[in-house]
């Protein structure tokens, strides 16, 4: 007896993850495909519980602008995927809508005459893609966050000098959107004649090819699949390798902490990233959760886990780590560069009680000047990981998204990028590749109606953001 022969169901797709990326997908073929039976499993009992959840990232939704790191062409990518999530929200009831997005100043501030004249540069290269963007001289950076620009009244000493927006949505909280597209999918399996079925406390094992299809092992018995999305973030890269997919990559979880300050900062304000780091610089936040609090972070610390805060992922670690010679060149030639060394030593002294406060405000008071360590406090169980790639090949960081697929109905999401602002332009693309092999087909006009404004161009985009304010 085949494996496909014992299995209860077949499905024409089974996600694997209820986080904002593997439900955004459920919710995009359900919504815009003719696919019939869709599925989706996730191991906890509800959505968005790891990486997603409000506490593990910066509920930051990236646009590009002030993303110091993006080039021209990424930027003008991430602002697309970014108008899909605003888009969505739109057609959502207005209470709905704004558990979800929000609203704030945003910019990345340049402190000094070269960081000065960095942000002038790329406001003249950005300005184009971004009309609504603006240059903020002292006068304009106070209007928006007094904190940034005086100390007690007065003027802080250093030149500065900004780029961002007065009003655009500018957070996300990526939990309440995944609980959205959740319900969006569930109104799907009782009003229409698909079957959009959502297992939680659903472990899934061994995932295996059976002939045209897919037959996973879950707790729940085999479920059979003609097509697999697996979005597990660092499990992902466990899962593919299983299947022989993605043996010439290593996982490097890099993990994040955060601090908080009281009330500082009226939305988001980002340092200039550092060219020569694969990390994210510090910035402040207008925390939308955590009500009368700035969050500041991340720091930037390699820890053993696939999970934020969940011990029981360590071996799992060391099994997508699969260290050798390659993978330890990799990790020598990343500390042999000063600046990553001294951040990376920096950051873990940043943990260390007694010392972190003191450690840390230096790189705070670039944002808020007046802030002082008795201001601050460590954010205990807040903060994410974000699994980086080793090309075990060439002994280098894959930076960006990255996804693993044998072009036969199966693919494995590592780490889509930038993290929950790219899940609709991230299922956008595995919905295309997916009703491609499946011989499916999509509502095209319903699509961009409702995601894409009906355009893709720059302004429809610029558009649909200032709308949603």
């Amino acid at each position: 007896m085949t494996a496909s022969t014992t299995a209860s169901t077949k499905y024409d797709c089974l996600i694997v993850g209820a986080g904002v990326t593997g439900l955004a997908l459920l919710y995009t073929l359900g919504r815009f495909t003719d696919l019939k039976r869709l599925g989706l499993l996730e191991k906890c009992d509800g959505v968005a519980q790891v990486n997603s959840h409000a506490h593990h990232n910066s509920q930051t939704l990236h646009c590009g602008d002030i993303e110091t790191n993006y080039s021209l062409a990424k930027a003008r990518a991430v602002r697309r995927m970014a108008a899909m999530v605003v888009n969505y929200a739109g057609t959502l009831p207005t209470r709905e809508r704004d558990r979800i997005i929000f609203p704030m100043p945003k910019m990345v501030l340049g402190v000094g005459s070269e960081e000065c004249a960095f942000i002038r540069r790329r406001y003249e290269a950005f300005k184009d893609l971004y009309p609504r963007m603006q240059l903020l001289d002292r006068h304009a950076i106070a209007d928006l966050e007094p904190d940034v620009a005086l100390i007690d009244g007065t003027w802080r000493r250093e030149e500065i000098l900004a780029t961002g927006t007065p009003d655009d949505v500018s957070a996300v909280d990526f939990a309440a959107l995944a609980e959205s597209f959740s319900h969006a999918c569930v109104r799907l399996d009782r009003t229409t004649d698909k079957q959009v079925t959502q297992l939680f406390s659903t472990t899934v094992g061994r995932i295996q090819r059976d002939g045209p299809d897919y037959v996973l092992e879950t707790n729940r018995g085999l479920l059979q699949a003609r097509s697999v999305v697996v979005c597990a973030g660092g499990h992902s890269l466990l899962m593919a390798q299983a299947m022989g997919l993605g043996l010439d990559c290593a996982c490097l979880p890099m993990a994040g902490s955060f601090y908080f300050a009281p009330e500082a900062l009226n939305g988001k304000v980002y340092t200039i990233q550092n060219p020569r780091m694969p990390f994210a610089a510090v910035h402040g936040d207008h925390d939308i959760k955590e009500r009368g609090k700035t969050r500041f972070g991340p720091t930037t610390l390699l820890r053993p886990l696939l999970e934020p805060h969940n011990r029981e992922t360590a071996s799992e670690f060391f099994q997508v780590l699969r260290s050798d010679q390659r993978v330890v060149g990799t990790l020598r030639d990343l500390l042999r560069v000063p600046d990553m060394r001294q951040q990376l030593l920096r950051h873990l002294l940043c943990e260390l009680p007694g010392l972190s406060r003191r450690l840390y405000i230096r790189e705070i008071r670039k944002i808020v000047p007046s802030l002082t360590a008795a201001d601050l406090s460590y954010a205990e169980g807040f903060g994410g990981i974000r699994p980086l790639l080793i090309d075990r090949a060439s002994g280098e960081l894959r930076l960006g998204e990255a996804k693993l697929t044998n072009a036969d109905g199966i693919i494995f999401n590592l780490a889509p990028s930038p993290g929950g602002t790219s899940c609709l332009g991230n299922a956008e693309a595995d919905m295309r590749t997916l009703t491609r092999q499946l011989g499916a087909h999509i509502d095209e006009p319903a699509f961009a109606r409702d995601l894409l404004m009906g355009s893709e161009g720059a302004d429809a985009d610029d558009h649909s953001l200032a709308q949603a304010v």
